[in-house]
C-alpha cells in the first residue's frame, strides 16, 4: 500500500511539473507603454436625379490619438496627443471646399506616487487647432473668419492629487491652477482681411470679443472694454480619464473643468451708450428721477468669469478594429465656455455648449 501511495504521488509531482513547464510565464511589465490609434475616415455620396435634393460630395478625417505612459517604482509620466483634421468636397459654385473638424490637443503629467495609487502631480495642457475657420455662406459673398490657430488656444498648468487605480482610470484635481487663453491674430492675417472688417479692431477685436479675451477698464467715469491677444486666470481645475482596451475595441474619454477663483459682482448698468457703476447710476437717478435702473440692461464686470462657473471640456472616443485593418469610430466633442459668445441663426449671441460628432467608417490601426 505504501508502495502504491508513493507511486500516485510521484505521478501527480511529475503531472504538476509537466504543466508548470508548459504554463506560460507572465508577461513582464514594461515601464514605457504605448497605447492609441491613428487611421483615416471618409465617404463619399453620388446623386443623379435625385428629387430629394442634395449634391455630390466627398469627406475625409484623419485623426490620432496616441497615448505614451512612464510607469516604474514611484514615478508616474504620462503624456497624450490628440489630432485631428477633416475636409470635405462639396459639388456646388461656391464654398467646394469646407473644412469639417480641426483639433490639436497636448497634455503630458508628472507623478511622484506617495501612496500606492496616489500621486503628487504636476500637469501641463495645450488645446488649440491647425487652420482657419470660417462661416461658410455657400455664396460669393465672405465667409467670415471664426477661428485660426492660437485663437483661441488654451494653455493649463496646474500642480494637484491625482488617483490612478490602475492604467485604465485616473481622477485629478488641483487647487492651484493657472489658465491661459489666447485669441492671437497676427499683423499679416489682420490686414489680408482688412477690408472685410471696417471696424478700428478688425479682425483681432471680432475674435478677442468671440473668445474672451478682454476685461473692463475705468475711462474717466465710464467703463470700456480692453482687448487683448491673451488673458491668464488661476483656478480650481478637475480631469478625469479613462483610457480602456478589450482586444479589439477600445474607448478614450477625457473630461476636464476649470472655474476661476475671480468674482468681481460689480453691476454696470447701459446708459447712454456707455457702461456705468450702480453707485454712479444711483448718483445720475438723483439728479434725473426718470432714470429707472430696473429697465437698464447691466451685466457683472468679471464677464462671468467666476468661481463656480465651470468651463468644460469633454471628449469621447470608440472604436473597433477588425480585418486588421479596418476600423468603425465614434468620436464626440462636448465644450462649454464661459465669456464665448456664439451667434445662433438670428444672429444673436450667448454662451451656448457646443457639440460635435463624427461616426466614421474607415483604415486605422490601434496598438
Amino acid at each position: 500500500m505504501k508502495m502504491k501511495y508513493l507511486v500516485l504521488l510521484a505521478c501527480a509531482l511529475g503531472t504538476s511539473a509537466l504543466f508548470a513547464q508548459d504554463a506560460p510565464a507572465e508577461p513582464e511589465k514594461k515601464d514605457w507603454q504605448w497605447s492609441g490609434i491613428v487611421g483615416l475616415n471618409a465617404s463619399a455620396t453620388g446623386l443623379v436625379n435625385w428629387a430629394a435634393g442634395g449634391v455630390n460630395n466627398l469627406n475625409g478625417v484623419a485623426f490620432g490619438k496616441v497615448r505614451l505612459l512612464y510607469d516604474k517604482n514611484s514615478v508616474s509620466w504620462e503624456t497624450n496627443l490628440d489630432v485631428e483634421y477633416g475636409l470635405s468636397y462639396l459639388d456646388q459654385k461656391f464654398d467646394k471646399f469646407q473644412k469639417s473638424s480641426d483639433r490639436l490637443t497636448f497634455n503630458t503629467k508628472f507623478g511622484w506616487a506617495f501612496h500606492p495609487t496616489w500621486y503628487l502631480t504636476a500637469q501641463a495642457g495645450f488645446n488649440t487647432q491647425f487652420d482657419l475657420g470660417r462661416t461658410y455662406t455657400g455664396t460669393d459673398d465672405f465667409n467670415p473668419v471664426i477661428s485660426n490657430i492660437l485663437a483661441p488656444s488654451y494653455t493649463d498648468i496646474s500642480v494637484g492629487i491625482d488617483w490612478k487605480p490602475n492604467n485604465i482610470f485616473s481622477v485629478y484635481l488641483s487647487p492651484v491652477a493657472g489658465r491661459i487663453t489666447t485669441a492671437y491674430v497676427s499683423d499679416a492675417l489682420q490686414n489680408r482681411f482688412a477690408d472685410h472688417y471696417t471696424a478700428a479692431g478688425g479682425l483681432r477685436q471680432e475674435l478677442q470679443e468671440k473668445y474672451g479675451t478682454w476685461k473692463y477698464v475705468q475711462k474717466g467715469e465710464a467703463y470700456e472694454k480692453d482687448y487683448t491677444n491673451v488673458k491668464a486666470a488661476l483656478g480650481l481645475s478637475f480631469k478625469g480619464t479613462i483610457n480602456y482596451t478589450y482586444k479589439d475595441l477600445k474607448v478614450m474619454t477625457t473630461l476636464g473643468l476649470f472655474t476661476p477663483y475671480t468674482w468681481d459682482k460689480t453691476k454696470l448698468y447701459s446708459y447712454n451708450d456707455a457702461l456705468y457703476t450702480e453707485a454712479w447710476m444711483l448718483d445720475a437717478q438723483k439728479k434725473d428721477p426718470s432714470i429707472d435702473l430696473d429697465k437698464l440692461a447691466w451685466q457683472y464686470r468679471d464677464n462671468n468669469q467666476r468661481f463656480g462657473n465651470f468651463d468644460v471640456d469633454w471628449t469621447v472616443s470608440v472604436s473597433y478594429q477588425f480585418l486588421k485593418c479596418l476600423n468603425v469610430t465614434l468620436s464626440t466633442d462636448l465644450k462649454y465656455y464661459n465669456g464665448v459668445m456664439i451667434a445662433d441663426k438670428d444672429g444673436n449671441k450667448a454662451e451656448r455648449v457646443q457639440f460635435k460628432a463624427v461616426l466614421g467608417l474607415g483604415v486605422g490601426y490601434a496598438f
